[in-house]
């Protein structure tokens, strides 16, 4: 038995430095961690059991050095903040982590896991794309992930973290997961590298301005979260989870906090300009409502004239949603659009109500929006909020004008609970705009224009841009001083803690993708 118990040790040590001196010298040279130092930093400590340590691939027969241990990935469970999560940690140093068939089988195994136990799934992804040697073989893995990910949308939060290159084919189970982390400098997406672009387009691209952090978090929108270091990553990823319950049929994890829930917000009487064409960061306001102002921005640089983020209220998590000012007014365009569908969909998804803070003057106007299909992708957005089933709580701050006004979780698509500030401007447009219109002829011939129009637009804010209109029909159920708006949000959720809906029986909605 002592015979078999060295054996067995030697074979387990000789797994867990799979990969040469020479490979493990040049990733800690280019200042990324080994697949083992970022499960040991991401997992609470001694949490992390392994699977398939053991497994070697069999496309030939060779010796142990051409067939190493683990196949290039490390696979297993543990906790994070003593919460069951799953993961894979694709391991560079072994055949640049590439995948064939036991990689895939390995993968496939733990995804199955996560899936039937409930709990999270997280995919550490830092490889060479398919193994060339394995052909098809190597596709036919990646297809079972891609089919395993769809199975599991919606169900367990999937998180993928980019923490060196990811190319070709490999990039569709990221991009089908809910959460893509990547570290800038060191992290790489793209379906062909700058060489093929250049050979293809004539185009001169580096890796880093095709695929990288920078580029991906704010103009592809593929990058969900950027941060400079793997470290700095993986402490994202852990405080990312903590506003997540594990799967779909588990409440959001609860965090008493020292925050009054019945605390005063005097600081929001006074956030607004006095003119409603200056603009005001949207994030203080959220700030300021929030628990201990924690607030984690989702898709931060990228789509920036809205901001979607997580929080609490309460203790409880929940998903923001809000114009921002700062940026083009605040308007919704085809990547807002989009950002903010998406995001409802994840928090609809999970479990977490939706807070709303509206103010919008419109959609971007524009040729290139109208070919690029704001039509399509607004309807994303308005798809989202309808069909979302959670607790539903929208504050009207400013602007509310015409369809943007309607696609914002309004009370016609179905929020819970509507409010408005007394600066709220509900319309079918702005004042300005309206007025012109609608005075067009009684301006062209006033003796004074100037002053006839301003006139007429302070009539027009009197009789119908402002939120007692909308607060007599109902469609605003109350307008509310600035200052007590975490007290209105905070009793909203409790009373729609209890919230129930029956959804109609289909096989699944059509959305305008």
């Amino acid at each position: 038995m002592k015979d078999k118990l060295d054996d067995l040790r030697k074979r387990k040590e000789q797994a867990l430095h799979a990969g040469s001196d020479r490979s493990v010298k040049r990733q800690h040279d280019k200042g990324k961690l080994l697949a083992r130092e970022r499960i040991d930093y991401l997992l609470d400590d001694g949490s992390f059991h392994e699977l398939d340590m053991l497994a070697r691939h069999r496309a030939h027969e060779a010796g142990l050095e051409e067939r190493p241990y683990t196949d290039g990935v490390v696979t297993g469970w543990g906790t994070i903040d003593g919460r069951k999560v799953f993961l894979f940690s694709q391991d560079f140093t072994v055949m640049g982590g590439a995948l064939g068939e036991v990689f895939a089988e390995k993968l496939h195994k733990v995804m199955d896991l996560a899936l039937a136990t409930g709990a999270p799934m997280i995919g550490l992804n830092d490889g060479a794309g398919a193994r060339i040697q394995e052909g098809v073989v190597s596709l036919d893995g990646y297809g079972g992930i891609f089919r395993r990910n769809v199975a599991a949308s919606g169900v367990i939060p999937q998180i993928s973290v980019i923490l060196g290159p990811c190319a070709g084919g490999a990039v569709y189970s990221p991009a089908i997961t809910d959460f893509i982390f990547m570290v800038r400098g060191t992290s790489h997406m793209f379906i062909t590298g700058p060489d093929v672009v250049r050979t293809v387009t004539g185009e001169e691209v580096s890796l880093e301005a095709l695929g990288g952090a920078g580029s991906h978090s704010s103009k592809s929108g593929v990058a969900t979260f950027a941060a400079d270091t793997e470290y700095d990553v993986l402490d994202e990823v852990k405080f990312l989870l903590g506003f997540l319950p594990s799967n779909n049929l588990e409440p959001p994890p609860v965090r008493p906090t020292g925050d009054d829930p019945d605390r005063f917000c005097p600081e929001l009487d006074t956030l607004l300009p006095d003119s409603p064409n200056v603009p005001y960061d949207m994030t203080e306001l959220i700030s300021a409502v929030v628990d201990d102002g924690e607030y984690l921005e989702y898709h931060a640089a990228w789509a920036r004239s809205i901001t979607c983020g997580f929080a609490r209220i309460d203790g409880h998590p929940v998903g923001v949603v809000g114009n921002q000012p700062m940026v083009l007014a605040g308007v919704l365009d085809i990547e807002s659009a989009e950002k903010a569908a998406r995001f409802v969909r994840t928090c609809d998804a999970f479990g977490l109500p939706l807070i709303t803070f509206v103010d919008v003057p419109g959609f971007l106007p524009g040729v290139d929006q109208e070919y690029g299909g704001i039509i399509r992708h607004g309807a994303k957005l308005l798809y989202a909020y309808c069909e979302a089933s959670v607790p539903r709580i929208s504050i009207i701050t400013r602007k509310a004008y015409g369809g943007a006004y309607v696609v914002m979780d309004s009370k016609g698509v179905g929020s819970d609970l509507t409010f408005a500030w007394p600066s709220a401007e509900i319309a079918v447009m702005g004042p300005q705009g309206a007025v012109e219109i609608i005075h067009r002829r009684e301006l062209a011939d006033a003796a004074d224009p100037a002053g006839r129009r301003a006139e007429l637009v302070d009539d027009y804010i009197e009789r119908l841009a402002n939120p007692y209109i909308a607060a007599e029909r109902g469609y605003v159920d109350d307008v509310i001083e600035p200052n007590l708006t975490r007290r209105k949000i905070v009793a909203g959720l409790r009373v729609l803690s209890t919230k129930r809906e029956e959804l109609p029986q289909r096989k699944h909605g059509n959305v305008p993708l």
